[in-house]
């Protein structure tokens, strides 16, 4: 076989580096150069790489049990679905593998609670600019067009409002009788760092408790401390019925979960839904571990400062630049909004060994772990802020 042709399927379009090693904030190339790490494997690494009280008990782990399936008792589940019914006030978990899985057993929730009520088409609320997953249902309950294409005909059920606009939400529910539920990110990821605001946050848990409504709120992205707090919505002071998380939750280790509360606790019951890898000891070992590490080092308060001094170093050497439309998020999940398509900033930040991400096209995504330091935080800036400087003088031009 040529060296030039791939075993794997071209559904990437992956940036010239191969990368060997990390510790914390830092990984390497397989031709021995160092970058700094602001994306933490999109909201993944959460403990950044090779923590030195993670990977201990992950090979204590692996030496242990990795895998035995849900035919039996699993203390390691019920372990972590405690911790997260405590960090989160709900009541109970389901353990799958990634943001698409609990996002799509959220949507089986939402379907059957709707039939519960006895409606024979129940439909789901969902928002412009979402991004849920890539499965078929998870797709069109995303706002993509691109991600749409060849894989019609979608699935039918989703309703589609504007995010942040209260008014067209209660007008479309009058309009579609059989919503089930309310299905949205806390605040969209891959749909461009866009936050739902604290006040339709609170509008929305007023209107599903009006209207009996599940409101489902995605947090695969935003979960998990990266804003400042457990959960983004926590920051809205509400609960939703139906939280899926993945991601951060096992800083590494593939785990999803979708946390319920008393309106939906009940819905899924035995042979509705299962998995055959889910909740598998490994991926439950590194999410108690995660989570406990965080809670020890304050790694909630720390994610807040630190995007908090991010925020406020990209606005100050970003501010008067013309093509800078916007820097906005919450805690270690920040996005600069640029006014044209910035993907070439993206083999600009390999030069300059800073890895980020550029989603929706026209926003700069920083997702760094959250043990970054200060230091780590000041030095993000500076490598970032003047490529965005030169990109955006190149364009003025």
């Amino acid at each position: 076989m040529s060296a030039a042709v791939s075993p794997l399927m071209p559904t990437y379009g992956r940036l010239p580096i191969a990368l060997t090693h990390g510790q914390g904030c830092r990984v390497w190339d397989n031709e021995g150069r160092e970058y700094l790490d602001a994306l933490a494997g999109i909201a993944v690494n959460t403990l950044g790489h090779a923590h030195p009280k993670l990977v201990p008990a992950l090979q204590d782990q692996v030496a242990k049990l990795i895998h035995t399936s849900n035919y039996y008792q699993a203390p390691l589940q019920e372990q972590l679905a405690a911790k997260l019914v405590e960090l989160s006030g709900l009541t109970n978990v389901f353990f799958c593998n990634s943001g698409l899985e609990a996002n799509e057993g959220a949507l089986k929730i939402a379907r059957k609670f709707g039939h519960q009520r006895g409606f024979d088409t129940p439909e789901t609320l969902v928002f412009e600019g979402a991004f849920h997953g890539r499965s078929l249902a998870t797709l069109s309950a995303t706002a993509n067009p691109k991600i749409h294409e060849g894989f019609a005909p979608l699935v039918p059920g989703f309703v589609r409002a504007p995010l942040n606009d209260l008014p067209a939400v209660e007008r479309l529910l009058d309009d579609h009788p059989q919503v089930s539920a309310i299905f949205l990110e806390t605040i969209q990821g891959e749909g461009g760092i866009n936050p739902a605001r604290i006040e339709f946050l609170q509008g929305l848990r007023r209107v599903c408790d009006e209207r009996n409504l599940l409101l489902m709120l995605d947090e695969v992205q935003c979960g998990i401390g990266r804003t400042g707090k457990w959960f983004a919505h926590q920051w809205a002071d509400i609960q939703p019925d139906v939280m899926p998380l993945a991601k951060g939750l096992g800083s590494g280790v593939p785990v999803g979960a979708i946390v319920c509360g008393p309106r939906a606790a009940g819905v899924l019951t035995a042979g509705n839904h299962g998995t055959t890898f889910g909740g598998n000891p490994l991926a439950m070992r590194a999410g108690i571990e995660t989570l406990s590490i965080m809670e020890t080092d304050g790694l909630c308060a720390h994610a807040a400062a630190m995007g908090e001094r991010l925020k406020t170093a990209l606005a100050a050497g970003l501010a008067g630049v013309a093509g800078v439309r916007e820097i906005r998020g919450h805690g270690l999940m920040l996005g600069i909004e640029l006014d044209r398509p910035c993907g070439a900033l993206l083999q600009r930040g390999l030069e300059a060994r800073l890895l980020f991400s550029v989603t929706a096209e026209r926003v700069v995504r920083l997702l760094p772990p959250l043990i970054v330091t200060a230091a780590e935080v000041d030095d993000i800036a500076a490598r970032l802020i003047p490529l965005i400087q030169t990109f955006c003088a190149e364009a003025q031009s």
